[in-house]
């Protein structure tokens, strides 16, 4: 027997006990003056640090609170918000207030049968930024939340951005047309379709490889980092996740990038294996005026997972800057 058999509960016990303590917790609060979850809801309150879309969506994100400068984090596809963890750490233990979106249909968010394109995600992100009464944020953004934090921007302006970092981002636009000649062509991107339709978790760890740069010669996998990898992908809805395909790969952001009016860092790996580097970011960076573009020689997409310890100074040197 365990050591720590003392410890052992009956299951009818536990249920008893958790509900006992669900109820003594919601009476506590009406004690204490605070709305309970049923009474948070009717008033449009943030409770579970949700908001609801426009559409009715709930929108999940982290928030560490406080009064420092808020820094709002945006994921790439197909992970969440907890993605962002190093960065969040990192940056809270430096006065930050740090929040992390989870995108519609990812991580913790509400999953919606329509609505997984840019426009919506923007608009989400515009959901949280606003019931948070957010200003002078500094938004950053990873590949798709690249994109995102370009359409906010694009969509609801610079008036509550104070800064923008845009990380290994799908920005200015992806997919090869005939106007735009060095985008990737659609094949490439039918095939992500098909993995997400067909047997995505095993999709998902295949891609976690060339996320991480693990399948370049001498490359030592990190199990825990592909790992992290297949179970954030595995939380997001497959619907969602094979929507965001679409809006990732075929949204042209370049006339949002012209409309950026703050101090705008791109970060990008050189052997970024998902986004590369020449059909992104050194396009990118053009559009914005002042914007500036730092590269990391062999680093992969994945690296601010990867190489926090790499990555976190620099973000945290422009945002001080």
């Amino acid at each position: 027997m365990s050591d720590h058999s003392e410890n052992f509960v009956p299951t009818s016990r536990r249920r008893m006990l958790f509900t006992s303590a669900v109820a003594a917790g919601a009476a506590a609060a009406t004690v204490a003056g605070l709305p309970s979850a049923k009474a948070a809801a009717a008033m449009g309150n943030q409770s579970g640090h949700t908001v609801a879309a426009a559409d009715g969506t709930p929108i999940f994100f982290r928030d560490s609170g406080g009064s420092g400068q808020p820094v709002v984090f945006s994921h790439g596809w197909p992970l969440s918000g907890a993605a962002w963890e190093p960065q969040m750490l990192f940056l809270s233990q430096q006065g930050f207030r740090v929040i992390a979106v989870d995108r519609r249909g990812h991580g913790m968010s509400g999953a919606s049968w329509n609505g997984n394109d840019m426009d919506h995600y923007a608009d989400d992100l515009a959901a949280v930024i606003e019931s948070l009464k957010l200003n002078k944020a500094v938004l950053v953004g990873h590949s798709t939340g690249g994109g995102e934090v370009a359409r906010y921007i694009g969509r609801h302006g610079n008036k509550r951005v104070a800064k923008a970092v845009l990380i290994a981002a799908v920005t200015p636009f992806m997919l090869k047309t005939a106007t735009h000649p060095n985008g990737a062509p659609v094949e490439l991107f039918d095939g992500l379709r098909a993995g997400v339709a067909n047997v995505r978790s095993q999709f998902y760890m295949d891609l976690s490889m060339a996320f991480f740069g693990f399948n370049r010669p001498g490359a030592k996998p990190i199990a825990g980092l592909t790992q992290d990898f297949y179970r954030l992908g595995m939380q997001s809805d497959i619907k969602s996740s094979y929507d965001c395909i679409k809006a990732f790969s075929e949204t042209d952001l370049r006339g949002d990038l012209q409309k950026f009016a703050v101090p705008t860092l791109f970060m990008h790996g050189d052997d970024d294996q998902i986004v590369p580097i020449d059909i992104s970011s050194k396009e990118a960076v053009k559009l914005v005026k002042g914007a500036t573009l730092k590269v990391y020689p062999g680093l992969p997409h994945g690296m601010a997972m990867s190489h926090p310890g790499v990555i976190n100074p620099d973000l945290l040197s422009f945002i001080k800057a």
